[in-house]
């Protein structure tokens, strides 16, 4: 492996342009060579969410400086590398077909192999830079702005097995509302941490939603804390009374962290695995950090997170999963690899038309999973495994939803 370096690992570089990071990252096996990212959050901040024609149209500008800086960070030559990675889906349509298209260039112009990957099986790989090999199988938590998925991954290349998603407001997207609402600015999930930070988490009794004796173990469902808390802020605006900003985030922060962590630990425990692996934006979370780490030592489970930076959109995840495609004899996608804005993430890569998938599984070509996002908060359902929710991580200027 990796011929052109006589190093036997993988060199892989990885592209993701999902929503508003153009970010391109290079790996060595398991090791990170290089992280480079291009953000347009302060574009979109202006609009309260992200724009996807900004979001596109950044990409396009930002992508040759940052694919440059980064084989600088490196130290490598376009050259070195043993295969190109990209993210297809899901994500942003348009946003992802720059990122695509630009994977393709590359890969074709040096001749080497492209691999389109799953941006949520990116989120958990990015794991193996921080903490080394993923223990099989993997138990992961993915909560940003876009989805809140619980996953089992026996195989994080060609095995990921959906266990429960959210059914309407994502994590990050909660956050965010929940920031408008307070007048504290976009993206809210970090400015809400800082706060709660100072704040009671017991000053308010907020709902959890999806925790009774009947409902789905594994679901997640914040649209109605979401208009709890809005609702409690109203009366007490409407009453003439000061909002405790502080107590609010603290409490509705604590609301959120604790069904997310009670419902992974349950999943482990159900499924026999006894390693966690949260990932995504909101896993910079420090309260959710804090009580994941208590609740998994109660419960005998090893937590895996990665830093705050490989847990917010990067291309260093991308890599990271190409890396592993290639390790593992993956096969190569073909060239006219197509974004796929609603990529169920039962696909973890998009290997070629010829090549299928691996266990003799669907026709390898990627499409067919549906499109046409306009401006609905859209749900891929499937009961190939248990009640499982393909969550689709588009995001629009409606849902203010960047902490992603």
């Amino acid at each position: 492996m990796n011929l052109t370096s006589g190093i036997d690992e993988p060199l892989v570089l990885g592209i993701e342009t999902s929503c508003d990071e153009t970010g391109v990252g290079i790996v060595r096996g398991t090791t990170l060579l290089a992280d480079a990212v291009a953000s347009s959050v302060d574009t979109h901040a202006r609009f309260g969410g992200v724009v996807p024609e900004i979001a596109s149209r950044a990409h396009l500008e930002a992508m040759v400086p940052t694919i440059e800086r980064a084989l600088k960070e490196a130290g490598i030559a376009a050259s070195d590398l043993d295969g190109i990675a990209v993210t297809a889906g899901p994500g942003l349509a348009g946003a992802l077909l720059v990122g695509t298209t630009a994977a393709k260039a590359y890969a074709y112009a040096l001749g080497k192999p492209l691999y389109g990957v799953n941006h949520l099986a990116s989120h958990i790989c990015v794991d193996q830079l921080e903490h080394g090999k993923l223990p099989e199988p993997t138990m992961a938590l993915l909560v940003s702005g876009g989805h809140s998925s619980l996953l089992l991954a026996p195989d994080i290349t060609s095995d990921v097995r959906p266990l429960g998603a959210t059914i309407d407001d994502a994590a990050g997207e909660a956050f965010d509302k929940i920031a408008r609402v307070l007048h504290l600015g976009f993206p809210g999930g970090p400015v809400i941490d800082r706060l709660a930070r100072e704040g009671d988490p017991k000053a308010i009794a907020f709902p959890r939603g999806l925790t009774g004796s009947r409902d789905p173990a594994y679901d997640f469902s914040f649209s109605g804390l979401k208009t709890s808390v809005a609702r409690w802020i109203e009366a007490k605006r409407n009453a003439g009374e000061e909002v405790p900003v502080r107590d609010v985030a603290a409490s509705f922060q604590e609301a959120v962290v604790d069904v997310l962590t009670r419902k992974a630990v349950r999943a482990c425990k159900d499924e026999g695995v006894d390693h966690l692996m949260i990932g995504g934006g909101v896993a910079a979370n420090s309260r959710l950090r804090a009580l994941a780490q208590e609740r998994c030592e109660k419960a005998g489970i090893t937590l895996r997170v990665p830093r705050p930076g490989l847990c917010t959109d990067n291309g260093a995840m991308v890599a990271a999963l190409g890396a592993e495609m290639v390790a593992r004899g993956r096969p190569a996608s073909d060239w006219d690899l197509s974004a796929d804005s609603s990529l169920p993430v039962t696909e973890p890569h998009v290997p070629g038309h010829a090549h299928g998938h691996e266990d003799g599984e669907g026709d390898g070509g990627g499409a067919g999973h549906g499109g046409g996002h306009g401006g609905g908060h859209a749900h891929g359902h499937s009961h190939g495994h248990g009640h499982a929710h393909d969550h689709d991580h588009v995001h629009e200027i409606s849902k203010d939803n960047l902490y992603s």
